[in-house]
């Protein structure tokens, strides 16, 4: 088993950049993919980025491609959004999630973390 915590949001204005981190608890952390979804108010949760046990294989949804870097280290069981260039629709709830498959769905994930709020101002 896991437990999950965010950290690093903020309010940030448009063009600015925030990295997000998401601390994990117990000793198979490195064993785990792990993803970051978000969910804006009245929006579905959707996908962000994911990135496979070993750090190597990631995967970014297109929206954010070329702006946000997925990364981890697992000595420090942490993974870690770097957020570039952000903009106003980029506003949302961030989740990480581990699970085994470098998926795309929410239900690729068993575990969650609370959640860490990104405002982005234009």
């Amino acid at each position: 088993q896991v437990q999950l915590v965010e950290s690093g949001g903020g309010l940030v204005q448009a063009g600015g950049s925030l990295r997000l981190s998401c601390a994990a608890s117990g000793r198979t952390f490195s064993s785990y993919t792990v993803g970051w979804f978000r969910q804006a108010p009245g929006k579905e949760r959707e996908f962000v980025a994911a990135i496979s046990w070993n750090g190597g294989p990631t995967v970014h949804a297109d929206s954010v491609k070329g702006r946000f870097t997925i990364s981890r280290d697992n000595a420090k069981n942490t993974v870690y959004l770097q957020m570039n260039s952000l903009k106003p629709e980029d506003t949302a709830v961030y989740y990480c999630a581990a699970g085994y498959d470098l998926g795309y769905h929410s239900n690729d994930y068993g575990y969650w973390g609370q959640g860490t709020q990104v405002t982005v101002s234009s």
